[in-house]
């Protein structure tokens, strides 16, 4: 029997592996609609890794009949770089994970205390920490999260869905930074100049045109 084989069937892994993806989840704030549809994203991408990786090989399955011929270790099956660089891809997927579940983590728990909650002082405008490097450190690790997956165990479900889930998480931060100007103005607009969305900004800070804070 394929080792790989070995993967399927462990419905316990399966459910294990849900929970923990989900768990991120509750380091983002369910209170404003506009998250809902990129955690849905986010929570569908999970179940599809777990189900595919532990579960049953779907992707396998459909793109083996359409192509009549059983698949080599690649993207779809297997680990998904194991055929050009052994487990490498495995190795560094695993980093990318841990990174991304850091940044939601750390994010969460400065802008929680300082911004979310309103009995410690909602409103403020959080610029240090991991927020002096990049302005969505949630958004971004989720996208390192789920990016590592795909350098792992990638399926078919998972490659039409990643690209979505940026899209969807760059409109978001785009929607959010709009409130944001509206709430602190010139404070956030130096802000934005001076850091980056999602990776930190290496040259230096950027002019903006056509922004009127309101105060």
């Amino acid at each position: 029997m394929d080792p790989a084989e070995n993967h399927f069937g462990q419905w316990g892994n399966v459910a294990l592996w849900i929970v923990l993806g989900l768990l991120f989840l509750v380091f983002i704030p369910f209170n404003r609609k506009s998250q809902r549809k990129p955690s849905s994203v986010y929570a569908a991408f999970i179940v599809a890794m777990a189900f595919e990786m532990f579960g049953v090989p779907m992707s396998m399955y459909i793109i083996a009949w359409i192509v009549g011929d059983k698949l080599p270790d690649g993207i779809l099956w297997g680990h998904t770089l194991y055929s050009y660089i052994g487990h490498t891809g495995m190795y560094v997927g695993m980093v990318l994970m841990l990174v991304g579940a850091a940044l939601v983590i750390t994010g969460w728990h400065v802008v929680y205390k300082r911004y979310w909650r309103q009995e410690e002082g909602k409103g403020e405008l959080v610029t240090d920490g991991i927020y002096r490097f990049i302005r969505h450190p949630q958004y971004t690790g989720f996208l390192l999260i789920t990016l590592g997956m795909l350098l792992d165990w990638a399926t078919l479900p998972m490659l039409i869905m990643w690209p979505i889930m940026a899209v969807m998480y760059y409109r978001l931060a785009r929607k959010e930074e709009g409130e944001m100007v509206e709430a602190f103005g010139h404070q956030y607009v130096a802000y934005r100049q001076r850091t980056g969305m999602f990776l930190p900004r290496l040259f230096g800070a950027r002019p903006e045109s056509g922004v009127s804070p309101a105060r």
